[in-house]
């Protein structure tokens, strides 16, 4: 069967104020009134029937995502004891989906992606499935539409037969974030994808890279599975999974794995990831000011007002280029071009004692 994992454990620091631990980044309404979470299990449907979305995500947030979406059956929440990377993250649910499933095909996704094509998206899905019936580790690679520094990318080479109209490629290689020349060479080249961190295969599959490349992490999850569905399976879980050390799955496994497949689509993707990415998504004024929640202002262009405080009025004068973010008891100010260091600030207040009530 056909399964899709959700991935719904991170807290988005660089989402902060209004990201905290008790309220992430996928529990909030950043865009319309449905949550990411939300958003993500919509855009799934009906490809996938309730039951066949998995969540994989901290004990501290099942509530709230129950709350948000309360057809999702309790038992397909798949929870981390703590926050592990993507690498590990995946592996649980890989165990778990074998452990009921051996035949299972998985897509891992996550719910901080914006997709505006929704069905071109679950087009895309279904095409994935065929090629990994077929033994290939397919991922997803963003169409570029610009020499982005901001996103790893894929290098594809020779195609593949299309499926279902879409056209397939091995994968030559992973590369990390570029610079911008390298960027601007890689996007003319026109052989380059970004690296959306989507991915479809057959759970088999990715286990057997799991074994060759992360043999001792599967060790330990080959014991978590023996102990699934036994009074023992909590134990067991936490015992090897504080211990681990943190990865991703990008370098725990898919940049030297086997037979890998890339998937060049137009999806209408962004990366939901910091306040950056919010003006590409909402309405601007005819300055260029994108704004939501009360707000007032003069010779005010290309800034970000975000007020989720109904009792206070955000006013700016002779400003550009700023993100300006307001909740119950925080004001973010930043410039446009330092946006990506809000996670410095959540970092000073982590090490900071007395401090743990903006977190």
């Amino acid at each position: 069967m056909y399964y899709a994992l959700i991935m719904a454990g991170g807290t988005g620091t660089r989402l902060w104020p209004l990201s905290r631990r008790a309220h992430p980044k996928q529990t909030l309404k950043l865009i319309g009134d449905r949550s990411m979470f939300q958003l993500a299990v919509d855009r799934l449907r009906p490809l996938f029937e309730m039951e066949q979305i998995k969540i994989v995500t901290r004990e501290e947030h099942v509530e709230l995502l129950s709350e948000q979406v309360p057809a999702l059956p309790a038992e397909n929440f798949i929870i981390e004891p703590v926050g592990r990377g993507t690498a590990p993250a995946i592996g649980l649910a890989a165990i778990h989906l074998r452990h009921h499933d051996p035949d299972a095909v998985m897509a891992v996704l996550t719910a901080d992606h914006h997709i505006a094509r929704t069905q071109h998206f679950r087009d895309v899905l279904a095409a994935a499935e065929q090629l990994a019936l077929q033994g290939h580790l397919v991922t997803l690679g963003i169409t570029p539409t610009f020499p982005s520094t901001g996103y790893g990318y894929i290098m594809q080479s020779e195609a593949l037969e299309e499926v279902n109209g879409f056209a397939g490629y091995r994968v030559e290689l992973f590369t990390e974030k570029p610079d911008q020349a390298t960027a601007n060479d890689m996007f003319e080249s026109g052989c380059f994808s970004w690296n959306s961190g989507m991915f479809v295969w057959r759970v088999d599959r990715v286990l057997q890279e799991f074994e060759r490349q992360m043999p001792a992490f599967y060790s330990r999850l080959c014991e978590i599975e023996q102990a699934i569905g036994s009074p023992q399976y909590q134990d067991v879980l936490n015992r090897l999974w504080l211990t681990e050390k943190k990865q991703t799955i990008d370098y725990g496994v898919m940049e030297h794995a086997r037979d890998v497949v890339v998937l060049p689509v137009d999806i209408g993707w962004t990366d939901v990831g910091s306040w950056g990415s919010l003006p590409d998504l909402l309405p601007a004024d005819d300055r260029g000011n994108t704004v939501v929640g009360r707000y007032m202002g003069i010779d005010t262009s290309d800034t970000l007002i975000f007020n989720t405080n109904g009792d206070r009025m955000i006013a700016t004068i002779g400003v550009t280029d700023l993100v300006i973010i307001a909740t119950s008891d925080s004001v973010l100010v930043c410039s446009k071009d330092r946006e990506q260091d809000v996670r410095a600030i959540v970092d000073q207040l982590e090490s900071q004692e007395g401090l743990s009530e903006w977190l």
